[in-house]
C-alpha cells in the first residue's frame, strides 16, 4: 500500500480534523488558541515516552563507567568488546536504543503536525473532514487578534522558539554532566559530545525553521517546546527521586 496515502490517512487527517474541531468548538473561533490545545494534547499523548527515554538516558548515563572499563578491557578484540557489551546490556536489562525508540515514534506525527499546521488554513483541505466535524467555511487567520498566521513568522517568535528549544535542551543534559562532574572524568563518549552540540544546534535549526514557514507553525514550535519544558521540569523531579538499579 502506498505509504503516503498511509500516512495521510492515519496520521493527518485525524490531526487535521481534531486541530478544525478545537477550531469549531472554540467560542472565541481563534485557531492560534486551537493549535495550543492540539500542542498541548499531543504532548500530554507522548508525556510516558518522553519519561520512558529520560529514564533510559539516566541508566546509560549511570553504567558508562561500566562501558569504558570494558571497552578498555578488549580494546585490542572489537568483537570480543561488541560481545561483553551485549552481554552486560542483557545483565542490566536495558536496550541501548531504547531511549530513541520514543523520539523514533514522535517523528511520524511530528511531520503530519507540520503538514496540517501548514494546509490547516487552505478551505481546499476541508475536504479531508470527517462527516461529523462541522466545516467553518473559512477560518479567521488572525491568532489571540495580533498574530497572522498565514505571514512569515516574525523574528521575535522564530528567537523566542529558539532559546525555549536551548532550555529544554540544557534541562535535558544537566543530569548527566552533573555526574560527570562529580565523577572527576574529564572525558566525554560520543553520546555526551552529541547532545553537548545538539544543545546549540537544535535551538539554531528551531529559528530557521520557524522562519523559513508561516507563522503558524513557528507558533507551534513555541508552544510545543514550552509544554516540553514544563513537562521535562517534572521529569526530572521524578528522575531525581527515582533509584535507578545499579
Amino acid at each position: 500500500m502506498d505509504p503516503i496515502y498511509l500516512f495521510h490517512e492515519i496520521l493527518y487527517k485525524p490531526i487535521f480534523n481534531a486541530l478544525i474541531g478545537l477550531y469549531v468548538l472554540s467560542p472565541i473561533r481563534d485557531f492560534g488558541l486551537a493549535i495550543v490545545i492540539l500542542t498541548i494534547l499531543t504532548r500530554l499523548f507522548f508525556y510516558p515516552m518522553s519519561k520512558k527515554a529520560a529514564y533510559s538516558q539516566k541508566l546509560m548515563a549511570q553504567i558508562q563507567p561500566q562501558l569504558k572499563e570494558i571497552q578498555e578491557r578488549h580494546k585490542d578484540n572489537k568483537e570480543r568488546q561488541s560481545k561483553a557489551m551485549m552481554e552486560f546490556y542483557q545483565t542490566k536489562k536495558f536496550n541501548p536504543f531504547s531511549g530513541c525508540v520514543p523520539i523514533l515514534i514522535q517523528l511520524p506525527v511530528l511531520f503530519a503536525l507540520f503538514a496540517v499546521f501548514k494546509n490547516g488554513l487552505d478551505p481546499q483541505s476541508f475536504k479531508d473532514l470527517y462527516s461529523f466535524i462541522p466545516n467553518p467555511g473559512s477560518i479567521n487567520d488572525t491568532a489571540f487578534g495580533i498574530l497572522k498566521l498565514t505571514s512569515p513568522t516574525p523574528f521575535i517568535l522564530a528567537i523566542a522558539a529558539g532559546f525555549a528549544q536551548y532550555v529544554q535542551s540544557a534541562m535535558m543534559l544537566v543530569k548527566t554532566q552533573n555526574k560527570t562532574a562529580k565523577s572527576g572524568d574529564s572525558k566525554m563518549d560520543m553520546n555526551q559530545i552529541i547532545s553537548i552540540q545538539a544543545k546549540y544546534i537544535f535551538p539554531i535549526f528551531t529559528v530557521f525553521i520557524a522562519l523559513k514557514f508561516p507563522a503558524g507553525l513557528g507558533l507551534y514550535l513555541l508552544a510545543t517546546t514550552l509544554v516540553s519544558i514544563v513537562q521535562q521540569y517534572f521529569i526530572n523531579k521524578t528522575l531525581a527521586k527515582e533509584q535507578i538499579p545499579s
